[in-house]
């Protein structure tokens, strides 16, 4: 079996998340996309934006990316921007082993298509145009199975909420822990300080290897947390939490995602939010994820309002950006990659800026500063700064441009 894991070129509505990170993996419910792809087959095959296929090369070794490729037997072909819900996947696995040819489609967008021998793909690289003109002149049957996706950066949030349950139950079914009490799952000895208090009523909470957790701290599940992450003292983790390896994280966290290497260390409130890699949250840094009339959030998509189905909304921060210390956030707001942000967000903040809008400033951040910061983080973590990392900065830098022009004319006035 091979496997293809395409992006299309509606991953430019999941910016700021996907602006430096491929869609398959951004974590959701503890899982990416990958992680599921993989029980499938080894043989799994990536088309992704050409600023990222080096450093895809380098993080995901085990994958290959389409070059010269033979393509044979059953090939199944997922949409990097599919939910990473483990009950999709047990449908797409039962379409597969039935033996049944089609795609998931509708007006705009490929999902997912299978296909087998007799309408085999062409060896060497594919480009996504090429590769969903194929399935397009191909007249697949449309398949039966219903396959959510993400569309804006807000679902990443409500799918977190709805699949994280599924997605514990079913690493728990796995294997690999222990119950250290009713509901706590621990891979290794339990990290829990003194005096925590743990809630697993609604999920179970799991802590993966290497987990720290300090004194005096609350878990109410669902709650993940992934290999040598540290909590520190009197934090608080509870409904759909999750924290990607090595993360760093204090005071209140509610229904959110924080990915591995990021910081969040002081007390402060992070509710319904994503935050990507590489960010740090200031000592006192507060989001809102609840409107003041209680009504449902609407974001705002490159100058579009996008209305969200949902009353619960927070922040959605790009790889690198950080916060000053006491940030406020506003409601349904997103940061951008490699931006420092101070005072008050108001607005959604572009791309390589400091933005102290409070205080009448946002002015473009140099990438040189940015490269210098990048050097200085990854030393902290024993990770060594590469000549791919470099270009991902100074090739994410030069397609933002436009966002800093327009965030700029408002102050020029």
């Amino acid at each position: 079996m091979h496997v293809i894991i395409f992006e299309d070129p509606f991953v430019s509505q999941l910016f700021p998340v996907t602006i430096a990170r491929s869609a398959f993996s951004i974590n959701v419910g503890s899982y990416c996309l990958l992680d599921l792809a993989k029980r499938f087959t080894n043989n799994i095959e990536t088309i992704v934006r050409p600023y990222l296929r080096e450093i895809v090369k380098l993080d995901y070794s085990e994958i290959l990316l389409s070059d010269d490729i033979e393509r044979s037997d059953t090939v199944l072909i997922l949409n990097a921007r599919i939910v990473p819900h483990v009950v999709t996947f047990d449908k797409l696995r039962s379409v597969v082993e039935s033996g049944q040819v089609g795609v998931v489609s509708n007006e705009r967008e490929v999902v997912c298509a299978v296909l087998n021998r007799q309408n085999a793909l062409p060896s060497g690289r594919l480009g996504v145009s090429q590769l969903l003109g194929i399935i397009a002149d191909m007249n697949l049957p449309q398949l039966d199975i219903d396959i959510p996706i993400l569309e804006y950066v807000h679902d990443i949030v409500r799918y977190q909420v709805l699949v994280m349950n599924d997605n514990l139950e079913d690493r728990l079914k796995r294997g690999g822990y222990k119950e250290t009490s009713d509901g706590v799952f621990v891979a290794g000895e339990s990290p829990l300080g003194q005096f925590c208090a743990t809630d697993t009523k609604a999920g179970p909470i799991i802590f993966e290897s290497g987990v720290s957790v300090g004194h005096c701290s609350c878990f109410r599940g669902p709650v993940y947390v992934g290999q040598n992450a540290r909590i520190n003292e009197m934090t608080s983790l509870k409904d759909a939490v999750t924290l990607c390896h090595t993360s760093k994280v204090g005071g209140e966290v509610e229904a959110a995602i924080i990915e591995s290497y990021s910081n969040k260390q002081h007390h402060g409130f992070l509710g319904h939010s994503y935050l990507g890699s590489w960010v740090n949250l200031g000592a006192g840094t507060c989001n809102s994820d609840l409107k003041n009339t209680y009504g449902e959030v609407v974001m705002e998509y490159s100058g579009r309002k996008v209305k969200t189905g949902m009353q619960f909304v927070g922040s959605f921060i790009g790889d690198y950006a950080k916060t000053a210390i006491n940030t406020s956030i506003f409601t349904g707001k997103t940061i951008g990659a490699c931006s420092m942000v101070y005072g008050f967000v108001t607005t959604n903040v572009p791309s390589f800026v400091n933005y102290a809008r409070s205080f009448g400033q946002v002015t473009e951040t140099a990438i040189e500063t940015l490269v210098q910061t990048q050097a200085r983080m990854f030393s902290r973590r024993g990770v060594i700064q590469r000549p791919c990392d470099i270009q991902l900065l100074k090739d994410v830098y030069e397609m933002t441009k436009h966002e800093r022009q327009l965030a700029s004319e408002p102050l020029s006035l």
